[in-house]
């Protein structure tokens, strides 16, 4: 039989096979008051088999500089994706990070001008700026391809083949991240309800113009 003729017959196959349905996890989360909590990642990670390998070549992220700001506050991505920042300020900026995760410094820049950073381990990247210390972003690396970031409602969606999952609930002011073995089944979408006992939060307040002296 041909080479050919045998690729066809392989791909018939795997037409034949049943479609493995995803199963839809809804969480909404809420503080200790009851109001909708935002930037919060939601991760499934695999117990009864591996995760699936990232893609490649790996994806490219950006976190902008913007009034002063990081823009996104929180993203999650995979291990191996890599991320810029550039400045879209008319001032400079100092990117850094201490995190055990990811250490890099990002020298004084304008535009698109500086490299990417490549996330090679799982874990949190806290990022900070050292002119303004009111900038943060926070990027959270995973070895999963199941997660969600919760919206201003509170509520995160996570779409994932059926079967046994470590569960991880993260956020910045949390002083741990939430983790629960859950299974997901392929029936009807499961949702669920969690209380977050949030830390109050410290990070140095926004100055308003002019109040540094030192640098615009």
């Amino acid at each position: 039989m041909s080479p050919r003729r045998l690729l066809a017959l392989f791909l018939a196959g795997l037409l034949a096979l049943p479609a493995l349905r995803a199963a839809e996890h809804t969480l909404t989360l809420a503080d200790s008051r009851g109001r909708p909590v935002a930037d919060a990642v939601v991760s499934l990670h695999p117990l009864d088999q591996p995760a699936p390998p990232a893609a490649q070549p790996a994806p490219e992220i950006t976190i902008a500089q913007r009034d002063s700001e990081f823009v996104p506050l929180v993203t999650a991505v995979r291990v191996g994706t890599a991320v810029r920042f550039p400045n879209e300020d008319k001032i400079q900026h100092q990117v850094y990070s201490l995190s055990a995760a990811k250490r890099f410094e990002v020298p004084l820049h304008s535009g698109a001008t500086a490299p990417a950073i490549a996330l090679d381990q799982p874990g949190v990247v806290a990022v900070g700026c050292n002119i303004h210390d009111w900038m943060r972003s926070f990027v959270v690396v995973l070895d999963t391809p199941w997660f969600a970031i919760s919206g201003r409602d509170g509520v995160a969606r996570v779409s994932a083949p059926p079967g046994r999952y470590r569960r991880e609930i993260w956020h910045f002011r949390l002083a741990a991240p939430l983790v629960t073995e859950i299974t997901l089944t392929d029936d009807d979408a499961a949702t669920e309800a969690v209380s977050l006992t949030l830390r109050r939060d410290r990070h140095p307040a926004r100055r308003e113009p002019g109040a540094d002296a030192t640098y615009p």
